[in-house]
């Protein structure tokens, strides 16, 4: 396939698509059905529904029943553990490797037209951002969320209730179909919150270190960021007890975290498929630093609230307005 046919490249070998990007049609008037029942069916495929195939995985092979949940022992916590660095690594290498290492599809469909492997840096551990992002995701991401994951599950198993499939299917789906709306508005408020200066230089720079994001930058996080970002499981305590919605938001932080990063906008496939990845609004957002907070969500929260962008050179100029009106705030005298 061609990656010309859908976009351009520019001199420096960057790669945009042709299509702008549009928010969910709940927001776009008048309302067309046909694209309204297109979006429904991809909030669910493929995304939501690989979340909840692995969280049904963990909680029949890795969850250990409620009796043994009941003390915090380093067992059934250390058993946890693995299952989701095994799960991450292999998930998150896989895309890595067939993109990244191997290079399979070359620069097709890339964003950014350069690999950070070709392009060493101080700001990253080693001056290698693969290994940086590598290591903060597995050794510093995962365990912190893991460690809100199993309080949580800890927690639930003290009360002795429990949601599940045979007792009460619709109350458990309908929280399973809330769950990732959840997740959105959490991910928009503490992004937006730690891009206030004193967090960003403290906190939030060490992810947009990686400008030209990979895979293994999805998690590549300062530990307070990691701990802001999986606390989405927090919100399980307001709602109906049960150990699958702890897994979930875990899930959902751990495994979704990929779908902004991947860096290319479709993945070749054999026989000649090329799904879009959806991760272009996010990579807007490493590359301009203060426009798609949410990745084009549900609710078009930046939308609302002034900061999106969809690729457009209408949205460029929008965005382009906002800094001079940033500019003229903090240098009223200019």
């Amino acid at each position: 396939m061609d990656d010309l046919d859908h976009g351009s490249r520019n001199k420096r070998g960057d790669w945009q698509p042709t299509a702008h990007l549009e928010v969910a049609p709940l927001w776009s008037w008048p309302i067309r059905p046909a694209r309204l029942l297109g979006w429904l069916a991809g909030y669910v495929w493929p995304w939501n529904a690989f979340f909840l195939a692995t969280t049904v995985l963990w909680c029949l092979l890795v969850l250990p029943p409620a009796e043994v949940r009941q003390q915090l022992a380093v067992g059934w916590i250390a058993q946890l553990l693995a299952a989701n660095w095994l799960g991450v690594f292999l998930f998150y290498g896989a895309f890595e490797l067939r993109l990244y290492v191997l290079r399979t599809q070359g620069q097709r469909f890339k964003y950014n037209g350069r690999f950070p492997a070709d392009q060493p840096s101080d700001v990253f551990w080693f001056k290698s951002q693969n290994l940086d992002n590598f290591l903060r995701s597995l050794f510093v991401s995962v365990p912190i969320g893991t460690a809100i994951e199993a309080g949580l599950l800890w927690q639930q198993a003290q009360s002795g209730h429990d949601l599940s499939w045979s007792t009460q299917p619709g109350l458990l789906a309908v929280l399973i179909l809330i769950a990732p709306l959840i997740h959105e508005v959490h991910f928009f408020v503490i992004h937006r919150a730690i891009h206030w200066g004193p967090l960003y230089r403290w906190v939030h720079a060490v992810h947009h270190n990686s400008i030209n994001p990979t895979p293994w930058s999805s998690l590549s996080m300062h530990p307070v960021e990691s701990f802001a970002y999986f606390g989405v499981a927090f919100w399980s305590l307001l709602m109906p007890e049960s150990s699958w919605l702890p897994v979930f938001f875990f899930h959902m932080a751990a495994f979704g975290a990929i779908v902004g990063h991947i860096g290319f906008d479709r993945l070749e496939l054999p026989g000649g498929a090329a799904p879009r990845t959806t991760s272009y609004a996010h990579y807007l957002h490493h590359k301009h630093f203060d426009v798609n907070y949410c990745d084009n969500g549900t609710f078009a929260l930046d939308l609302w609230t002034g900061s999106w962008h969809d690729g457009s050179p209408e949205g460029a100029r929008l965005m382009q307005e906002r800094y001079e009106r940033k500019r003229a705030r903090m240098n009223p005298s200019a």
